[in-house]
């Protein structure tokens, strides 16, 4: 059974003292992960290490940066290698999310190379594709999404493939309040899936958790997660909330 996963993605959001009160709450709120469910918790650079001490002994629970470089290390003032990532023992990383995309001019080969630097330093991805409304008005997005994956997972090897974890974000449905129907986002992950199927075989598709990121919340998360082919969400705004969040949580299947 592949795995369910509600990721929080905290964005640039939170100062130190109060992302310590949020994870001292979420904690201290019950909830529940089956076997085959993970709470992942995307947060800024310098939160990684206080994060990761407090998920320290649970089981199930991983931490995730937003980001890392492409290049191993050198010159690159600012950046964040996947090197020093793993070196303060982060699971995940969150690569090619729409903001990314749009605002630092992220590429297909550019996120190709994110995900390969990933690989090699043990971390986890979380690849994030997903159409603008003018795409998904022209009734393009299956091509467009298409395009994202196979630019940038499919020189990957079935085995590098098996297990991964992809996010679908419709942009017009982040932050908007504007949520894809449950039909529409079930449509895309089938999609999604076909796509890497017909390149990788079912087996491997079948194991791919593909997450929902676009406006979960606690009062949508279970009809959105009871899709088929939806194992979970990439949480943004609802992830600051202590209350929703573990909700969210409680409602992966």
């Amino acid at each position: 059974m592949r795995k369910q996963i509600a990721a929080a993605n905290w964005k640039m959001n939170l100062t130190l003292q109060q992302a310590e009160s949020l994870m001292n709450e979420l904690m201290a709120t019950p909830y529940k992960l089956k076997e085959n469910q993970e709470a992942v918790f995307g947060v800024p650079f310098p939160y990684l290490i206080n994060v990761k001490s407090k998920l320290a002994g649970k089981k199930n629970v991983f931490v995730a940066a937003q980001n890392c470089y492409d290049k191993t290390s050198g010159a690159y003032t600012g950046e964040v290698s996947a090197e020093m990532l793993k070196s303060i023992n982060t699971d995940y990383v969150i690569l090619g999310h729409s903001e990314r995309r749009e605002y630092f001019n992220e590429s297909h080969a550019m996120l190709a190379a994110k995900v390969n630097i990933c690989l090699e330093n043990g971390l986890k991805p979380i690849f994030c594709c997903g159409e603008p409304l003018s795409v998904r008005e022209a009734g393009n997005e299956n091509s467009f999404v298409e395009t994202q994956l196979k630019e940038s997972l499919f020189h990957l090897t079935a085995e590098q493939l098996r297990g991964f974890v992809i996010a679908y974000e419709p942009i017009w449905a982040i932050g908007t309040g504007k949520t894809a129907s449950n039909e529409q986002a079930q449509q895309m992950h089938a999609h999604i899936r076909k796509v890497i199927a017909n390149q990788y075989g079912k087996e491997v598709a079948d194991s791919i958790s593909i997450l929902y990121g676009g406006s979960v919340k606690a009062n949508n998360a279970k009809e959105i997660f009871e899709q088929p082919d939806v194992d979970g969400g990439l949480v943004g705004g609802a992830s600051l909330v202590t209350a929703d969040f573990s909700t969210i949580i409680n409602s992966l299947k």
